[in-house]
């Protein structure tokens, strides 16, 4: 056992503050977890709401972590409520940028007058909850911030400001919106080529002068200019072009990703750290026996993500276009799945896709995108999937729901060419058409043996030593978080 004398005194401390949403949460936690096993101390900030709920979702002892890895919780400056579905997102961001600098301050003294633990040396932090970057400056100590999207979405973040100088947005008026407007082509922007108005973060789609999103975004990315450093969940092969044209105007950028598999490298899979998690629905894990039964590439996997909502009308569709196209599928239907309602399938699709489906309401995904028996993803193409998805080598047909979500399908569909996109307004015999294309046609097969050659590029990224994730994680503790 390590004495508490001088020599704990000398381990560095890291605090990380994720946005407290489940997609934001994942990642920061594989990074904690990665900083962890490079010997630091670690303190895990989630709002009181997700500490909360994730006592509920994994029981009491859910977070009472490791001596060297501890979660403490601070109030988002909302009104509290013991919901269990993600919080409105623009109410959200105003208030962690308003109300969390105080509290997280009174935390940090906390911890460093405690005398328990060494003291805190340097923050990772969301890219979105900028209010760390005042806490880090008034410490004198290192920040990097985390962005957890995409980094061609992060790259259509930093347009915003020139879309309003160039009087493209916001919109003169709702008419904007129509398809015309839309398709304006975008040609100005360095590794974006050939883009459409449309295929840019969706904050950017408004005709609201005063829109919460699109003001938040702009001020947070103006924000990161004071980090001391930024890092991308993704790769040098993937990204390289847009990372090399973000390099000018930010802080130093480093891809170290796909975090999954980092952590897969580095953290035993039977180990303390590997058992912590942080999903705030409850895993089910039984779609994996099922899995098992399935033939290779057979499955189809559907996942909306963990913020994504749709109208009962659009459930329906995507059920009955899955019962039409034949194939077996694996869906996940969240409980909060379709706007101010529960989500409930027709039970004449239950009957007609009896023995060739398995519905669950949360599954552990990592585990079920990496199962030789899918062989095709139907995703909102958030930036978490997304890699994750490329990092096992299956193709996705996407439905993009809001943020870089849409400039992800795009990069999916046309750049890394392993995606195709679907229709906003979900016809069921368009989701049959693009099911059995993804699962038996000319271009699922073309798009299949594309996503293994990322999956072969994200693994030789993630290598031990050698890697170029491997080594801008190394880079990024030693030069910058124990400078």
């Amino acid at each position: 056992m390590e004495s508490h004398g001088v020599c704990s005194e000398q381990k560095p401390h890291v605090v990380c503050v994720p946005y407290p949403a489940q997609g934001h949460i994942n990642p920061m936690l594989k990074v904690a977890k990665l900083l962890h096993a490079k010997g630091l101390h670690v303190t895990f900030v989630n709002t009181v709401y997700n500490h909360n709920r994730l006592l509920r979702s994994r029981g009491p002892d859910a977070l009472h972590g490791l001596p060297s890895f501890q979660f403490e919780s601070i109030p988002d400056g909302l009104p509290e409520t013991d919901g269990d579905t993600t919080q409105d997102i623009p109410a959200l961001c105003v208030s962690t940028k308003k109300n969390c600098l105080a509290p997280f301050m009174e935390l940090i003294r906390r911890i460093n007058s405690g005398g328990d633990v060494p003291p805190i040396s340097c923050i990772v932090s969301d890219g979105i909850m900028s209010f760390t970057l005042d806490a880090a400056e008034e410490l004198g100590v290192p920040i990097v911030l985390f962005w957890t999207l995409s980094a061609c979405g992060l790259m259509g973040f930093l347009q915003f400001h020139v879309f309003i100088e160039k009087g493209l947005a916001p919109f003169q008026d709702e008419s904007n919106m129509s398809k015309e407007h839309l398709d304006t082509v975008i040609d100005w922007i360095p590794s974006m080529e050939s883009l459409r108005l449309k295929d840019f973060p969706s904050f950017i789609c408004t005709a609201n002068p005063d829109d919460i999103m699109l003001h938040f975004i702009i001020r947070e990315v103006e924000q990161s200019k004071r980090a001391t450093a930024i890092i991308l969940n993704t790769f040098e092969d993937l990204d390289h072009e847009v990372i090399q044209a973000m390099q000018s105007v930010l802080p130093p950028v480093y891809s170290i990703g796909p975090l999954h598999l980092l952590a897969n490298q580095v953290i035993k899979e039977d180990s303390e750290t590997a058992q912590m998690g942080l999903n705030l629905w409850r895993e089910e894990t039984k779609c994996l026996d099922w899995l098992n039964t399935k033939t290779q590439n057979s499955v189809v996997y559907v996942n909306f993500g963990s913020i994504t909502v749709m109208t009962t009308k659009q459930l329906v569709e995507f059920a009955w276009g899955l019962a039409r196209s034949g194939k077996e599928f694996l869906w996940v239907i969240r409980p909060d799945l379709v706007a101010g309602e529960e989500a409930i399938v027709p039970s004449d699709f239950l009957t007609e896709t009896t023995g060739r489906r398995m519905l669950v309401s949360w599954c552990p995904q990592e585990k079920v995108l990496s199962h030789p028996a899918i062989g095709g993803f139907l995703t909102h193409s958030g930036w978490n999937s997304t890699l994750e998805s490329l990092s096992s080598g299956v193709p996705m047909v996407c439905w993009p729901f809001f943020a870089d979500q849409q400039t992800n399908c795009k990069f999916c569909c046309d750049k890394w060419e392993v995606g195709m996109e679907i229709g906003g307004d979900v016809k069921r015999e368009e989701v049959e058409a693009v099911v059995r294309e993804l699962m038996d046609g000319e271009k699922g097969k073309k798009m299949r043996e594309k996503a293994e050659e990322w999956r072969r590029l994200a693994e030789k990224a993630s290598e031990r030593k050698l890697g170029s994730s491997i080594l801008n994680f190394e880079t990024l503790v030693n030069k910058v978080l124990l400078r």
